[in-house]
């Protein structure tokens, strides 16, 4: 498997696991009373699916764009520019108009 699939791979459990925390927060503090709506209904289990899969999907996108945002540079200062503005000259192109 390539690096960069891993590197995905990898970084969309992560986000999962954060979502799947995230879900179980919101509802052991009962944050606008869903652990209550999820306990007295029938569909709960679905609901609680449902949420941790939407909220995955938003923190694993956010996981991996974190990610690549935080990738560094190689050790031997190749990659990248000197953040300073390169100016050329113009240069001068002799056209023949027929």
């Amino acid at each position: 498997m390539s690096e960069i699939i891993r590197f995905y791979i990898r970084n969309c459990l992560i986000g999962f696991a954060v979502a799947a925390l995230f879900v179980a927060l919101l509802l052991w503090f009962d944050v606008a009373h869903l652990w209550t709506l999820i306990s007295h209904s029938d569909i709960g289990i679905l609901a609680t699916a449902l949420l941790v899969f939407f909220n995955g999907i938003v923190f694993a996108g956010a996981q991996c764009g974190v990610a690549i945002m935080l990738m560094t540079e190689s050790e031997d200062g190749s990659g990248g520019g000197t953040g300073v503005a390169q100016m050329s000259q113009p240069s001068v192109v002799p056209v023949t108009i027929r």
